[in-house]
């Protein structure tokens, strides 16, 4: 159902960039290297940083100290004091990740237009193009917006958002989840990750949407040791994190895009479907993909969790499973160690015998799907 809100009315225009199908992306540089910035980042930046000088986010996030903590992972911390206070509040319950959409609710049909960076759609032909002014008179059309995160937690943090107009809920499919990853793709960046957080999963917002942000440097969990499990006749490689506080799986190889993300958005629908919550990142440029599993919230509502913990009003959602943690107290910042992080993400984690029988449904599902499709 399509229903009208404040800036995609008929007869307005805004920026458009358009994509092409397929596997052809931009060569990555090593964490090492400087990366080129590719057309599609150098868009948004500037479009971000416009609305920065336009005073649209809540804070200033290159104002707020950052630091790469010391010791094995290099777990990276961001002093954001009193975000809790200022960003939008979680409206639906924790403990279902499948929840119909409730146009009640705060949902993404309700920003202004100023918070829009640009449309981002498949293109008619090979290429990729930026249009600084595209028509949306159509109104059967239900466009992918990309929107900036009026509560920032880095540099270039926007909110990717699937056929915006069909309300759609928080839930992943092929097409969603390809959509995602051809943005990282597009980014063509080891230092822009895409990511989602499930309900259940510290998701906030029951509307269907991705996240992404540039920060020069490397995520611990995309240095965390890994062990293959499974490849797939579609040349997916299929891994597990080892010596990481969270588990989770890994997806990558020289598999087509379209098989990379039949493999993954099999792996969340099924993921849904058992109300096991999830988190995924979306690294180097859409080439590697992290299924994160928690249960965080489940143990918060049952009371579960450590009275220390509760009181750092962390969120463990993807960038603080991939490592990267916002902070909301000073002191919380300033005494943060790899310790302290690795308890509190261990926290988060599933049981290594809940991450086996999970795993094993996963690979018996998406190994039995595969083949016969």
């Amino acid at each position: 159902m399509l229903l009208s809100n404040l800036f995609l009315t008929p007869g307005a225009k805004l920026p458009l960039y358009t994509f092409s199908k397929g596997n052809a992306g931009y060569a990555l540089n090593s964490f090492a290297e400087k990366q080129p910035c590719s057309p599609f980042l150098d868009a948004l930046f500037k479009a971000w940083e416009e609305r920065k000088t336009r005073g649209l986010f809540h804070h200033d996030i290159t104002n707020c100290p950052m630091e790469i903590l010391q010791g094995e992972f290099g777990f990276i911390t961001t002093l954001i004091e009193g975000r809790d206070q200022k960003k939008r509040p979680t409206e639906f319950k924790i403990d279902q990740v499948l929840q119909p959409f409730n146009n009640e609710k705060f949902n993404f049909t309700k920003v202004a237009e100023k918070e829009v960076i640009f449309l981002f759609e498949q293109g008619k032909t090979s290429g990729t193009g930026y249009f600084e002014c595209s028509s949306t008179t159509d109104g059967c059309y239900s466009p992918n917006a990309i929107l900036i995160n009026v509560s920032p937690i880095c540099y270039g943090h926007v909110l990717l958002i699937p056929h915006l107009l069909d309300c759609l809920p928080q839930r992943i499919d092929h097409d969603s989840f390809y959509l995602a990853v051809c943005v990282a793709k597009e980014a063509g960046s080891r230092y822009f990750r895409v990511g989602y957080n499930s309900l259940g999963g510290f998701a906030t917002i029951n509307h269907l949407h991705f996240q992404a942000y540039y920060l020069e440097a490397e995520f611990p969990v995309e240095k965390a040791e890994t062990k293959e499990i499974h490849t797939l006749e579609s040349k997916v490689k299929i891994s597990e994190l080892t010596s990481y506080p969270i588990r989770g799986l890994v997806f990558e190889g020289e598999a087509s895009l379209d098989d990379l993300c039949a493999v993954v958005s099999l792996s969340t629908v099924l993921l849904q479907k058992e109300n096991t919550p999830f988190n995924v990142l979306i690294s180097e440029s859409g080439k590697r993909i992290f299924l994160l599993l928690q249960c965080y919230a489940k143990k918060l509502a049952l009371g579960q969790v450590r009275q220390e913990l509760v009181e750092t009003q962390i969120n463990p959602a993807v960038w603080e499973l991939s490592g990267h943690l916002v902070l909301k107290r000073r002191k919380d910042y300033e005494e943060a160690t790899e310790m302290t992080i690795s308890n509190f993400l261990a926290e988060a984690a599933l049981s290594e015998n809940q991450f086996q029988e999970v795993k094993k449904h996963i690979l018996s599902s998406v190994v039995q799907r595969i083949c016969k499709s």
